[in-house]
């Protein structure tokens, strides 16, 4: 794969980038490569609009790490990035979805009921039975992963009583089991794109029970690896534990799929950061202005509900990107204003039209200003994504309108 093609989203606890970068300067760094889970997959528009939205719902109130990833951040191909992981010993692969939208890391188990026994994803799945790893131990409620986890130590904990965890997520699916610890094997960054394997021990989730359409073959995968803020997230434990710092950063390739997920310290030349909102339960960063061509859309605070930033959520587990009411009709009627395109509904939520140029030569490039001089840059190829040879598609979606006790919000996807 090459690097330099990647556009790279990096966020820590204390700052967030987004920007143009070759990928080629880590310090102390582990990585993943991820896959997309409807890499090579075209035309299923449908199937993105409601992975976000299932996603939407699912948002939950110094050796470094080198993840590749797969898939791709294809509106009309995949829709989510998934990592491949070794885990136990003897060690076994399993696959999980890379969700920056919440905490644990979680793997199906051995006599899980309702959990999926096979994938559409082109992948083999495989349940994890911690009576077979000579290094795994159970997690039990005295456990101090465990009080972090369930936000204090549980009423009636007995010695010999495990460290359960039940999530329900928005969209109605649900994971319940309990905590086990064992060893997962890393990839630590040695040199410029090269890397050798290295062991950390996690606390993770052995998943029993399984609820909602993760139970369908279509987007089955092992489980899930969060990436939130919370200290059982295995990001978190690393940093505790003194493997890495507490930093990650995803280079994702949205023209074949896939990418790299690194987890601590980056360095690179010409990296420009800016300042998460602290307090904040995701990735948010404040945005100044959204430029469209020569146009300044103006932004109101009252948009984004409790805080007093305007802020847009950085999520590469959404595909495509979503605004408010107010600014998703500005940026339409830029974007269509004084041309002749013949605009049609494709699976009757998609504005599509003909077009066989260089979109461009044609079409406004639209910037979001976060603090600290950041700028996203978004190109008319990036947001006019191809649906077919002669047929594009608009990748602004419309987030709603604010209602009662709601907020508007900015979130940006992995398609950008």
């Amino acid at each position: 794969m090459d690097l330099r093609r990647l556009a790279l989203a990096a966020v820590t606890l204390v700052a967030a980038l987004v920007g143009e970068f070759g990928c080629s300067a880590y310090g102390n760094v582990v990585t993943f490569d991820v896959k997309h889970k409807f890499a090579g997959k075209r035309n299923h528009l449908r199937a993105m609009k409601a992975h976000d939205m299932r996603r939407h719902g699912r948002f939950l109130s110094t050796v470094d790490v080198d993840v590749p990833l797969g898939g791709d951040g294809h509106p009309s191909g995949a829709g989510l990035y998934f990592a491949k992981l070794k885990i136990g010993n003897p060690l076994e692969e399993y696959h999980v979805q890379v969700d920056t939208g919440s905490d644990i890391l979680w793997v199906n188990c051995v006599g899980c009921d309702k959990c999926p026994e096979k994938s559409d994803l082109g992948i083999s799945l495989k349940q994890y039975d911690h009576k077979k790893s000579s290094t795994s131990s159970l997690v039990y409620c005295n456990n101090e992963f465990c009080a972090a986890a369930h936000d204090g130590k549980l009423k009636d904990c007995k010695p010999d009583l495990q460290c359960e965890y039940y999530v329900t997520y928005g969209d109605g699916t649900s994971n319940g089991g309990y905590f086990v610890k064992d060893t997962i094997e890393l990839q630590q960054v040695t040199g410029n794109l090269q890397t050798s394997p290295t062991n950390g021990s996690i606390v993770f989730g052995c998943g029993s029970k399984r609820a909602g359409h993760t139970t369908t073959s279509s987007e089955s995968v092992d489980g899930i690896i969060g990436f939130g803020q919370a200290n059982s997230s295995m990001i978190s434990q690393l940093a505790q534990n003194g493997v890495v710092k507490n930093k990650f950063a995803h280079c994702l390739d949205n023209v074949d799929g896939g990418g790299i997920f690194a987890i601590g310290e980056v360095v690179g030349p010409q990296m420009n950061k800016t300042k998460m909102i602290a307090g904040q339960s995701h990735y948010k960063i404040t945005l100044k202005e959204v430029h469209i061509g020569d146009t300044i859309v103006k932004l109101e605070t009252s948009f984004f509900g409790s805080i007093d930033e305007n802020a847009a959520i950085i999520d590469s587990g959404t595909t495509l990107a979503y605004l408010p009411t107010t600014i998703h009709e500005q940026v339409i009627q830029k974007i269509t204003s004084g041309k002749s395109l013949e605009m049609e509904k494709i699976e009757g939520q998609f504005s599509c039209f003909k077009y066989d140029k260089n979109v461009d030569d044609e079409f406004p490039v639209i910037k979001f200003l976060f603090k600290d001089s950041l700028v996203l840059t978004v190109y008319p190829h990036d947001y006019l994504f191809r649906f077919r040879n002669d047929m594009r598609c608009i990748g602004w979606q419309d987030g709603g309108s604010k209602s009662t006790n709601e907020e508007e919000m900015i979130l940006l996807g992995g398609m950008f």
